[in-house]
């Protein structure tokens, strides 16, 4: 293991923009560095690096990070070659945290990361011991090396194999990890058993969730998932993704697929660009998430009912993030196949040239649209106008939304001018470019603009701002560790603090956070603003403070109430009431 403070040092010596420089040619532009992201095909500038924040940031197509996961992102490294790319780049070297292995009780309280990991680890143990399991995928056709890169295992059958690993079994960290679950009676008891194990990673390769796959095919349900926790969000998440990075960089495209076998299996078959959605439909954080690695993506259904509804709400859910630069396509497999089936029996050649003459979006579209409709008469073309209206309301990329607005108007026999005088459509030549989002003085985000602008200049970090900031609320916590890191360390780049946040806070709050950092002007007079929010926020917390106390007066008869008590009644009484 890797100490998280030797992670910070290497973050706090590093400049991201000596490391970005090496892949990606950068141009100074004010105070920032500026290209072409390197994540999606443009033509002028939209990606940033600051050298004062340690991020960079595409305000294209919203890929951003650090230092090390540029590396992970871009070159398709793990975590740990990441660092160990870093250090030596500053000349450090990586130390290794090692366990006392006289004692083992210091491994029992783990948290939610550790939990899995160890959990993950177990089940790969278990399955080398499962002559069944083993032969079970052997079956399918997916040899052991296969298996141990995707870190395939196998949870045996029994309610609680677990208490084995975690000798804590009532630790809270398992059941939020989804790893055990609990009854009603408060008995606990493993989640997956005797199911083939599939870990989810993250970006950083850190197992974050699990996959389990019946073996008898009487028990059900088919698929079970982890349950979503603070580490595993099933709508943001893609199952093989950070295996396939590489891959998906060198083919230029990107096969989404609808189950872990398929993307196991086309793996096996040398297709290892394949990703599949997390037992949920293709979201819109999926579509942005897969755009930052490749500008095509095919999505590769089964060709039965379910299939169908899978593919058409992959296809609703792109059409936001829907770019003039991105290629997406349906590619549609005979009924009685899955991809496991289809590239088991046809084999790789076969599969890519079906790959290659996937239907593109546009063409789908207009084929779900009509298929049901003979568009004969003015009312079946009434129907298909009033069906296509809300799809193409949604596609803002101008080349896209103007080739499909003409396509729609000659199947309903209209010009585009009548099409667009009788629908609701967005003005294509005015459609507005994303903003860059600014500090907003509302009560709920004078603690993120007071933790934006401390993170940039630690040095200005108050023991005294602790003793005024009460509360336990998420915003609050947030503020109190912030400055409780930058107490510690005055001298600490942004990227660093937002390291030490990270299992802190809540991850949505740290990755707003983080959003909000990426965008921070940093023209503006950051001290100033910090002493603003300070002041806003200490004039909040003492309306609070005597709001408490007022009320805690007023409770008491009149007759008991001390003389201090009196006299604090009379000021609150003779303060100015706000307009």
């Amino acid at each position: 293991m890797i100490p998280e403070s030797f992670i910070q040092e290497l973050l706090n010596r590093v400049d991201i923009v000596d490391v970005i420089d090496k892949n990606v040619a950068l141009k100074k532009a004010g105070a920032n560095y500026s290209a072409c992201c390197p994540f999606h095909n443009e033509k002028s500038p939209s990606f940033t690096v600051s050298p004062s924040k340690q991020f960079y940031h595409c305000f294209g197509c919203g890929a951003h990070g650090t230092a090390l996961g540029f590396l992970m992102e871009y070159q398709g490294l793990s975590f740990v070659e990441s660092i160990n790319d870093l250090a030596r780049s500053v000349g450090m070297v990586v130390p290794q945290e090692t366990r006392d292995p006289d004692k083992p009780a210091a491994k029992v309280v783990v948290g939610l990361q550790d939990a899995l990991q160890q959990a993950a680890q177990y089940y790969k143990e278990q399955l080398k011991q499962s002559d069944r399991a083993i032969a079970y995928l052997k079956g399918r056709g997916l040899s052991g090396q296969i298996a141990a890169k995707f870190q395939v295992g196998y949870a045996p059958a029994g309610w609680q194999n677990l208490q084995s690993v975690f000798p804590q079994y009532d630790n809270e960290a398992l059941k939020i990890a989804g790893l055990v679950v609990e009854n009603d009676q408060g008995k606990r008891y493993d989640r997956f058993r005797d199911r083939i194990m599939f870990p989810i990673h993250d970006q950083k390769g850190q197992v974050i969730g699990f996959g389990g796959r019946i073996i008898n095919p009487e028990d059900t349900p088919k698929y079970y998932n982890s349950p979503e926790t603070p580490l595993f969000q099933k709508g943001h998440e893609l199952y093989g993704l950070f295996l396939a990075r590489r891959a998906i960089r060198d083919v230029g495209r990107v096969l989404v697929v609808e189950g872990y076998m398929d993307v196991v299996a086309l793996a096996q078959y040398g297709i290892d660009y394949a990703v599949a959605a997390l037992g949920t439909a293709t979201t819109p954080f999926h579509i942005s998430k897969l755009m930052r690695q490749t500008d095509e993506i095919v999505f590769c259904f089964d060709g039965d009912k379910a299939g169908q509804t899978a593919a058409w709400r992959a296809a609703m859910n792109a059409l936001p993030a829907l770019t003039d630069g991105l290629k997406l396509s349906f590619l549609f497999l005979p009924k009685e196949h899955d991809p496991d089936s289809y590239v088991r029996e046809f084999g790789r050649e076969k599969f890519e040239a079906e790959i290659k003459v996937a239907m593109p979006l546009s063409q789908y579209l207009l084929m779900h649209l009509s298929a049901d409709n003979p568009l004969q008469s003015q009312e079946d073309k009434v129907r298909f106008l009033n069906d296509a209206e809300p799809i193409m309301q949604q596609i803002l990329a101008p080349r896209s939304a103007m080739y499909l607005r003409k396509k729609v108007a000659e199947l309903a026999q209209l010009s585009t001018e009548e099409m667009q005088s009788l629908l609701k459509l967005p003005n294509l030549n005015k459609t507005p470019s994303p903003a860059r989002p600014k500090l907003t003085r509302t009560t709920n985000s004078l603690h993120q603009r007071f933790c934006l602008t401390l993170m940039m200049h630690p040095e200005l970090a108050s023991s005294d701002d602790l003793a005024w900031l009460i509360g336990d609320s998420s915003n609050e916590l947030l503020l109190q560790k912030t400055i409780a890191i930058c107490l510690q360390n005055t001298q600490a780049k942004p990227v660093v603090i937002m390291r030490a946040l990270e299992g802190q806070i809540d991850i949505a709050l740290l990755r707003e956070l983080e959003q909000a950092l990426n965008v921070l002007d940093e023209t503006l007079n950051l001290a100033e603003e910090l002493a603003g929010a300070r002041q806003q926020l200490q004039q909040l917390y003492s309306q609070k403070t005597d709001s408490a106390l007022l009320i805690k007066i007023s409770e008491k008869p009149l007759s008991s109430l001390t003389e201090n008590e009196r006299n604090l009644l009379k000021s609150f009484a003779s303060k100015p009431k706000s307009k």
